[in-house]
């Protein structure tokens, strides 16, 4: 019995826990305190038959009326937000603001800013709470864009930073125009639009896992077409809509934090909302330095992470947010070079990428991009047979001389990645373990007028092979792209 307890007591110990660099890591909420000092508090506070002070978790005006007056004591910040809006707790949303501090004070990625620039970010979907620029630019001197599309949303941001002039120059509240052929969403009475002018298309490998996503996001931009041109940020965060329904948002009874069904639900819910997100930052790519999510659901971590290795970054980071008895995750990736080479076992396992070739002349089909394939390798002394019947081509590295040439056309792509354990990789590079016998194939296929997919399929399954092929693969992705894509 008592090594049980031991044990019991070892898995407590090892627990997440809040950011140390948390107002409220070592000092929660003082609710007794805060009624004496708040006459407006004092209602919503009684006193359990422990002694301690509560508050009613399910009642919104009790977790409305502690929200504001945290932000007021803590943080020298005036702010509310009309019923039904969606109420956040402030130190679970300070420990998300914390992990972005550490992101990019970290020695992972590049830094592309001066001493002395201001850190500039992008709150996705910032609501009428407007916490995370609040925080953001209280805390920390950070500058915001934050977006919305609806109209209580859009004027409750700015009434909040409106009344907070110490800061209100460095947050910029920018509107989001919903797409054509707007849809209602399931549950939302209207409130929420939907726009069918976006969809994602998931490959076979996300399905593979058996957590693959139902249903496509249908929605209002998100980053692509709210993100102006010439435009540059260090990071992006989301808290998405979790839910794909407003009856699977009620499901816990224990609390009430508001919310309307354009902030709690799309279809697809928070898989698709930051599977569409991944998508956007493919493009934008070196546009912010870090793109951020949180998350609801732990078991989405993995499907959206193999979707980040999937379509090319080189470093992805997750972490757990804990407050009390909530749990959130946080998903964070790059696709900048990395300044450490780091290389982790799912790049070593990895034998099927793919990616979309979009934008082609409709006089250029999948036979051209199989050609331009098959003489990419043949220049660099690899062993290529090109059929033109199954639309494929098979390569082989075969000599020392085709194994130099695929690391020097290489060279440019660091493959690098990164999750909750990261090792080093023995060599300075994940490159350098590119081998003798490397042969995979490349296939083409027709998607729609002007749109291909391709895929590459790694013929051994050998680990360190395997470690060799992704940055290939990706560094043929980019050789095709500039060579196919049509300028605008």
């Amino acid at each position: 019995m008592g090594s049980n307890k031991n044990k019991k007591r070892r898995r407590t110990a090892e627990r997440p826990t809040t950011h140390p660099r948390n107002k409220y890591s070592n000092n929660p909420p003082d609710f007794a305190e805060l009624a004496s000092l708040y006459p407006t508090f004092k209602p919503f506070v009684f006193f359990g038959r422990d002694g301690r002070p509560r508050i009613d978790w399910t009642d919104f005006n009790a977790t409305r009326e502690l929200t504001r007056v945290l932000l007021l004591h803590d943080h020298c910040l005036n702010w509310w937000i009309p019923d039904g809006q969606l109420c956040p707790t402030v130190p679970n949303r300070s420990n998300y603001i914390h992990w972005i501090e550490d992101l990019l004070s970290s020695d992972i990625i590049a830094k592309t800013t001066k001493i002395g620039d201001k850190v500039r970010g992008f709150d996705i979907g910032t609501g009428a709470n407007c916490i995370y620029p609040l925080l953001g630019a209280s805390l920390l001197g950070w500058s915001f864009v934050g977006s919305d599309m609806t109209d209580v949303a859009l004027e409750w941001a700015e009434k909040n930073v409106r009344d907070n002039p110490h800061i209100s120059e460095l947050i910029e509240i920018r509107k989001v125009e919903s797409g054509e052929n707007t849809l209602p969403a399931e549950g939302s009475n209207n409130e929420a639009l939907v726009s069918t002018k976006t969809e994602i298309y998931l490959t076979e490998d996300m399905g593979r896992e058996g957590n693959s996503l139902n249903t496509g996001y249908y929605g209002p931009p998100i980053l692509l077409g709210v993100v102006r041109d010439g435009e540059e940020f260090d990071f992006c965060m989301c808290n998405p809509p979790f839910f794909e329904t407003m009856e699977e948002a009620g499901l816990n009874p224990k609390t009430s934090c508001g919310g309307t069904p354009a902030e709690m639900i799309c279809p697809g819910g928070e898989k698709a909302f930051v599977t569409c997100i991944i998508e956007d930052s493919v493009t934008l790519r070196h546009t912010f330095r870090w793109y951020t999510s949180m998350l609801g659901r732990k078991s989405n971590l993995k499907l959206l992470t193999s979707k980040l290795w999937e379509v090319g970054a080189t470093v992805v980071k997750t972490t757990e947010f804990v407050q009390g008895q909530t749990c959130r995750w946080g998903l964070a990736w790059s696709f900048l070079p990395s300044v450490k080479k780091i290389l982790s076992s799912h790049v070593t396992e990895k034998s099927n990428l793919s990616f979309m070739l979009q934008g082609l002349e409709r006089k250029l089909g999948a036979i051209h991009v199989l050609q331009s394939v098959e003489d990419y390798f043949r220049n660099a002394g690899a062993l290529c047979k090109l059929n033109t019947s199954s639309f494929t081509v098979d390569i082989t590295a075969k000599d020392d001389k085709s194994d130099a040439n695929l690391k020097s056309e290489s060279q440019n792509y660091d493959g690098v990645a990164s999750c909750d354990d990261v090792q080093e990789a023995s060599g300075s590079s994940c490159l350098n373990l590119l081998s003798n016998n490397l042969s995979f194939r490349v296939s083409v296929f027709q998607q729609t007028p002007g749109t291909l997919l391709v895929k590459g399929s790694l013929q051994q399954r050998d680990g360190q092979i395997s470690g060799s092929f992704s940055p290939i693969f990706r560094r043929l992705e980019e050789v095709l792209k500039q060579k196919f894509h049509r300028e605008k």
